[in-house]
């Protein structure tokens, strides 16, 4: 029995959630210009938890950073802060569509792998089955 075993939910909650956030505020800042306050609201957090992502103290992970599927990574990210800055999408939707590629190009799976040491679950791949099945 692996007890002891992270869930891919576990994994997007301490590695992708933090570098999603991180990457779409330094994209709000660095391409929109807009206000660390500003991207604050729209994250729900303050504008000092957005000064520690732009100086890379929260938020990021060099298992995404140094992915082969980095600059994929980058291309939504910015696809995602431009819908937000122009009110075509929010915050959670962007988040959800950014961790569907994540699994989809199999990052998710790699980042589990590499942390538990694991063979990833079916759903760390985002197949759309019902099940979580982990390969023996």
């Amino acid at each position: 029995i692996r007890s002891s075993m992270k869930t891919p939910c576990e994994i997007v909650v301490w590695y992708v959630l933090p570098t999603i956030r991180r990457e779409i505020a330094k994209e709000m800042v660095d391409t929109y210009h807009m206000k660390q306050a500003d991207v604050g609201r729209i994250f729900g957090v303050t504008d000092a938890a957005i000064s520690q992502y732009l100086k890379k103290k929260r938020g990021g992970s060099t298992l995404i950073e140094e992915s082969r599927h980095y600059p994929e990574f980058l291309e939504e990210v910015k696809r995602s802060a431009k819908l937000i800055v122009e009110e075509k999408s929010d915050m959670s939707v962007e988040m959800c569509r950014i961790c569907k590629f994540i699994k989809t190009v199999g990052l998710l799976a790699e980042i589990y792998t590499e942390t538990t040491h694991l063979p990833a679950p079916s759903c760390a791949w985002g197949k759309d089955d019902d099940s979580c099945i982990v390969p023996q």
